[in-house]
Parts: structure tokens; C-alpha cells; sequence
């Protein structure tokens, strides 16, 4: 059997030592109950919205395609119930955006939809539509649509697949469940892509924190020298894109630029092993399995939950909230979205729904000129100062700062000891600069 790099081979600059709490990695996603009903947005990925399909009364089945768009940036939405069609019509995201909807009421028998069949793929041509009808987006958290992420321009040269296991965000467990229980379909769909795609070298790149994730990839890949199982070194923020192309080759994206421009596709496990499935059964992206975790959460879970199940169904199944939460966050708690509203639903990209008490937060105070935030930018970036650019509007010197090149990955308000939420100053600031641009 060949040997495994043991290590990251690049050290990347920066970066946070963030605390594990990673309390649900022993518990395999249970399948939560089908609920009474399902809202499905027509907006589940960068790009652009889907139109819906169906119209109020229509019946529909497990998987059958209720929403659809003619734009390249953007992949179908299917039924992840079968019932009938309650409404058709705007509804409110997480977020607080507003996009059209399907509601379905679940008749509970989650049929499939009859015209379901495993795609034929023998060639590239083949496996981009077969993705792209399969609905799946970057299941980590980004929501890219992954058939855009594959088609690479002709001009690029690709020669590392690297499946991202990091799972660098305390909390959320799914990736690592995924390797450990589906270890075999994320070895399908790594052969499918590298055959397929004709790229050379696959890295399969899990933090040393997971060593069951670790132990179950090697023993299924360990015969193949042209799959690696890295072990990455436990630091936050090792699965951003460009810090995982780094660590993994030495190589660094450019400003703008994406990992493609030096020879690279990062994909997440979850999404490799959700595209072996469909290539065998033909069923798209209907259900995700989610960490349900955080200090004011009664019984911390992983669950595989039918896509547009309302929240306020996921954590009632959870036993509840211990006491009144103060935020409840989609995705970790370094980059994940605070929600508002209970009623909104699951959408594909939504990785972990968390729930933290008063006591998890800071109070926030007056900069004491430490030093600490930009110390821990992985992007090299002066964070104070561009804080006070953005109070100041000054749209020229924020861009000439590399605001734009800021990952909002949070290492420098996890860092200041002051509480200052620079993250937010970083959206604000990026969004003074496109609406200057327009």
C-alpha cells in the first residue's frame, strides 16, 4: 500500500485556532420524518432564480422538476415530497429576501416520480447536463451550481481534483459523516470525475482532526496512486477555497482569480458522493443532511431532512430550544447567515442550523489598536483600517486596500478582543463598492 502525505504540504498565512465542539461526529444522519409541508424557493443557488412549473392543485411526486431557468448559472428545483400543490407565490428566505415559491402539502408516502431513470454519461457533454439536471449545487455551504463549476474553459488545464473534507467550522459534522458512512459513493463519484474530466491527480483533503473520516477514505483508496488522502493541519479557515489549493499544492489563486487559473477544481465530499448516487438511481437533490447543534439546541443531531422543511419543524424535532436563543444561524459560526424567521425553509446550501445562547457573544467595545485581527487575515488584509474606510464611505481607498479580496471568513472578529463585528463592516464595504461601480 503507498504512503499518504501526513501533512498539508503549504503553510497558509493567518488563520484561527477555533474551538472543536464538533458534538454530533459519532451520530450517523437519522432521516427525520416527512413533514406536513414543504416551501420550496425558486432561488437555491448563486445565480439565477428558477421559474416555477406547477401551479396550485397539481400533484406532484418525490423528484418530479417543479422550478426551472433558461440561464446558464442556475440548476432546476424538484419536489422533495409527493402531494399536492398548496401555493405558488412569493415567499421569504432565511435571509429576508423575498423570491417565488412552491408550497407542498405531503401526503406521506414520499413516491417517486415514475419517470425517474439513471442518466447514460460516457462523455464529458454527458456529465455536465447530467449534474445540471440533478439540481445539485456546492453542498458545503457556497450553493455554486456544480455543473458551472466543472464545465472548465478550454484554455485551462486541469491536473488536481481536490474533494474538500476539511470541515474547518466548529459544529457542523455532515462532511465527516459523509466520509465515514458513504465513504464508498464519495470514492464512485472522485472515479467518475477524474475518468471523465481526464484529470490526473485527485486529493481528498480532511483536517487531522477526523481520524475515523481519515481511516475509512485511506482503507478504500489506498491501493491508488493517483488518490491521495492529505491529513490538513487543524486550523480555521483550512477549507476556503484558496487556502485548500494552497495547503494542497503550493499554489496560490490570484487576486479575482479561480482555481482553475492554476490547474485546480475544489469540490465538497458531500456533493462528489451525492453526484455517484444520482449517476446510479437518477433521483436529483431532494433531501441534505444538516448539523442541528449549538448551546441553546436540547438534542444536538445530524438529519437528513426533505429540502424546504421549515426550521421551527427541525428543531421541534430536536426536542426544542433549552432556554430562548439569541441568534440562530444557518452554517457555522464563523460564516453562517443569523435567521430572523423560524417559518423559513431548508434550501440546498444549508449545510447546519445552529442556536446559541446570550452568553456565546461578546459585548462590543472600543478598538484597542492590538493588532490582532489583521495578524490573523489569511488575506493580508488591515481590517481596523478598512473598518474605518467604510464608516468613512471612502470607496477608492477601500478597494485600493483589497477589501474586494476579503473572504468574510470571520478570523478577524473571532480575533478582536473588543467584540467589533468587522465581518459586517467587510460586507457593507464591498457593497459600497458595486453600488459605486453601477
Amino acid at each position: 500500500m503507498k504512503e499518504h502525505p501526513l501533512t498539508s504540504v503549504a503553510k497558509n498565512r493567518g488563520g484561527v485556532h477555533v474551538a472543536y465542539h464538533k458534538n454530533t461526529r459519532y451520530m450517523t444522519a437519522q432521516r427525520m420524518p416527512v413533514p406536513a409541508e414543504v416551501v420550496l424557493p425558486m432561488q437555491q443557488s448563486i445565480g439565477a432564480p428558477c421559474t416555477p412549473l406547477v401551479q396550485k392543485g397539481d400533484t406532484v411526486k418525490v423528484g418530479q422538476k417543479i422550478g426551472d431557468s433558461d440561464a446558464f448559472v442556475s440548476v432546476p428545483i424538484h419536489a422533495s415530497v409527493s402531494g399536492t400543490v398548496n401555493a405558488v407565490g412569493p415567499v421569504r428566505l432565511a435571509g429576508g429576501s423575498v423570491c417565488q415559491g412552491v408550497t407542498i402539502a405531503s401526503v406521506g408516502n414520499m413516491e417517486l416520480f415514475e419517470e425517474l431513470h439513471a442518466p447514460a454519461v460516457t462523455n464529458l457533454e454527458e456529465l455536465l447536463s447530467a449534474v445540471r439536471e440533478s439540481g445539485v449545487v456546492g453542498l458545503g455551504g457556497a450553493g455554486f451550481p456544480t455543473h458551472v463549476k466543472l464545465r472548465v474553459p478550454p484554455e485551462k488545464h486541469i491536473d488536481t481534483l481536490i474533494v474538500n473534507a476539511a470541515e474547518c467550522e466548529p459544529y457542523i459534522t455532515v462532511d465527516n459523516r459523509e466520509a465515514i458512512d458513504n465513504s464508498w459513493d464519495v470514492l464512485s463519484g472522485v472515479y467518475t470525475l477524474k475518468e471523465i474530466m481526464r484529470i490526473p491527480h485527485v486529493v481528498i483533503a480532511v483536517e487531522d482532526n477526523k481520524p475515523q473520516a481519515i481511516e475509512a477514505l485511506e482503507k478504500i483508496a489506498g491501493r491508488d496512486n493517483t488518490v491521495d488522502v492529505m491529513r490538513l493541519k487543524s486550523i480555521y479557515p483550512q477549507g476556503a477555497e484558496k487556502m485548500l489549493v494552497y495547503s494542497v499544492t503550493g499554489r496560490r489563486v490570484p487576486d479575482g482569480g479561480l482555481p482553475a487559473d492554476v490547474g485546480c477544481i475544489v469540490i465538497n465530499i458531500a456533493t462528489v458522493a451525492f453526484i455517484a448516487r444520482y449517476l446510479k438511481t437518477g433521483k436529483p437533490l431532494v433531501s441534505r443532511s444538516i448539523t442541528v447543534d449549538g448551546t441553546a439546541i436540547r438534542n444536538p443531531l445530524n438529519l437528513r431532512v426533505p429540502i424546504g422543511t421549515r426550521l421551527a419543524d427541525i428543531i421541534d424535532y430536536c426536542g426544542g430550544f433549552t432556554k430562548e436563543p439569541e441568534k440562530i444561524i444557518f452554517g457555522g459560526p464563523m460564516m453562517g447567515v443569523a435567521i430572523y424567521n423560524l417559518n423559513a425553509p431548508i434550501c440546498k446550501q444549508n449545510n447546519a442550523l445552529l442556536a446559541f445562547e446570550k452568553a456565546d457573544y461578546k459585548t462590543e467595545h472600543a478598538c484597542i489598536r492590538c493588532g490582532r485581527c489583521a495578524a490573523a487575515c489569511p488575506m493580508s488584509l488591515a481590517p481596523t483600517l478598512l473598518k474605518t474606510l467604510v464608516s468613512a464611505q471612502d470607496t477608492e481607498e477601500m478597494k485600493r486596500r483589497g477589501i474586494m479580496s476579503c473572504m468574510e471568513c470571520g478570523c478577524c472578529a473571532f480575533s478582536c478582543p473588543s467584540g467589533i463585528p468587522l465581518v459586517q463592516y467587510m460586507k457593507l464595504g464591498k457593497q459600497l463598492l458595486r453600488e459605486a461601480k453601477k
